[in-house]
């Protein structure tokens, strides 16, 4: 605490640990504080006693969900692109050394009550029982055009340019109806409202090809991945690469002031009495709520479960999005599942989430066409909490302050917010993620083999 940093970085939460592992890669000096005993924040896993306590008190656990320490919960549910950003982090920074990964077994759309594969290429799409016959020829056609679609090549675009040209009006161009742009939208594209309809298509055809690339990178049945005992190994993962690069670590922390100078600069973090002199300050929204705003809330079901979600095919692993217009809703829901073939938790149990921005005060109402996608459930949980953004301007006060994490069930948002972040504080773009894709040898990660 007697010494000088280059940044203190307050609370131990995923955006928080991957900041503090790229800039002590980078050579920074880095002191990364949390008030708790443990790693993760709002992102950590808990055991089967740590839920209990959270959600009921001082409840014990039945004894037939089996034993505390095989669960690892996560509080902030989320897969990962194959091929997203977070996995070209992780390989930048060689942290996939920590970490174990399992490929998840599905991706779904909810469409009409019923739940459907979401069809990825033009060879799925012919196959979907989410379309006609005539509808998928026209699907297929726009796959295609997705699929070889280069913004450099000019011979690939068809006459469109697309930071010009709206979805909505390349969509019109393939006459594709509106329950097909809801798939494509929301389950393919990851859209979480219908205002990139208006918006240029360039961003839409990005991410749908991203999909498509995350499908075929590890030939998975669904474009994402997932570490095995749960996300909260990925702070720590992070935690481990700052310390090697010369960061330190003091969990257990209470307060952790920030401190201003006349100009309203920070120069330091107190605790305990001591105060460690710093340049920049980077925390979550909870060590500065004077500079953070509310900016909607998140409604979330937990269920434990001993089945798998029904007309998943069975599977251990799988994300269903509902699209906002399927529900009546201004946004998306989500329903994530993972299972003990991720050891986060024991041998037939299966996890398995409900989120949504919250619309109402009611959680257990708002999520229930989420909820009855799952069957019948073990134990389940409700909860809601707040998303805070940051108001301050970080030119003139030096603190750098992450967003909340959102309902989304993938983690392309939450990595866009710490990018951002890494570019203000050190004025520099993280080269990994300039390139388009990394070459096939260079995408390494630690796969189970069970």
């Amino acid at each position: 605490m007697d010494e000088e940093y280059d940044v203190i970085v307050l609370g131990t939460g995923l955006k928080e640990c991957i900041l503090s592992g790229l800039l002590s890669v980078d050579g920074l000096k880095v002191l990364h504080m949390d008030r708790n005993d443990y790693y993760g924040g709002e992102s950590t896993s808990l055991n089967l006693n740590q839920l209990w306590k959270k959600f009921r008190g001082e409840d014990k656990p039945p004894a037939h969900l089996g034993s505390s320490r095989d669960y690892n919960v996560d509080m902030i549910p989320k897969f990962m692109m194959a091929n997203g950003t977070l996995v070209r982090v992780l390989i930048h920074t060689d942290v996939t050394k920590y970490l174990y990964f399992k490929a998840v077994d599905g991706s779904y759309v909810f469409n009409k009550g019923k739940v459907y594969k979401v069809p990825s290429n033009d060879v799925e799409a012919l196959k979907s029982p989410l379309m006609g016959l005539f509808e998928k020829r026209r699907a297929r056609k726009f796959f295609i055009y997705v699929q070889n679609y280069e913004e450099s090549d000019p011979k690939t675009h068809e006459g469109m340019d697309l930071t010009r040209v709206s979805t909505r009006e390349l969509i019109e161009k393939y006459g594709l109806s509106d329950d097909t742009v809801d798939f494509i939208g929301h389950a393919i594209a990851l859209h979480r409202d219908d205002r990139y309809l208006d918006q240029p298509a360039l961003d839409t055809v990005k991410r749908m090809k991203l999909y498509s690339e995350s499908l075929a990178r590890f030939q998975g049945g669904s474009p994402y991945i997932y570490p095995l005992y749960g996300l909260g190994e990925l702070p720590q993962a992070f935690a481990r690469l700052s310390a090697v690069y010369g960061g330190t670590y003091m969990l257990n922390k209470p307060e952790c002031k920030v401190e201003f100078n006349e100009e309203g600069k920070v120069i330091g973090v107190t605790s305990e009495g001591e105060t460690a002199k710093c340049k920049k300050v980077v925390c979550d929204p909870s060590y500065l709520p004077n500079k953070v705003r509310k900016v909607g809330r998140v409604a979330r079901a937990i269920a434990i479960m001993s089945h798998p979600i029904p007309n998943t095919g069975d599977s251990h692993s799988v994300q269903i999005i509902l699209p906002q217009k399927q529900l009546g809703r201004k946004s998306d829901m989500y329903v994530f599942c993972c299972s003990y073939t991720h050891n986060v938790a024991p041998k037939g149990k299966f996890i398995a989430f409900v989120s949504a921005e919250a619309e109402t005060d009611n959680p257990e109402s708002e999520l229930r066409a989420g909820i009855e996608l799952l069957g019948p459930v073990d134990e389940i949980f409700f909860d809601i909490y707040d998303r805070y953004e940051p108001v301050n301007e970080p030119s003139l006060d030096n603190c750098f302050i992450s967003t909340s994490y959102d309902a989304t069930t993938h983690f392309e948002s939450t990595v866009v917010d710490v990018l951002n972040m890494y570019t203000l504080i050190t004025g520099k773009v993280l080269l990994c993620i300039v390139a388009c894709y990394f070459p096939t040898e260079e995408l390494v990660l630690h796969f189970s083999k069970t």
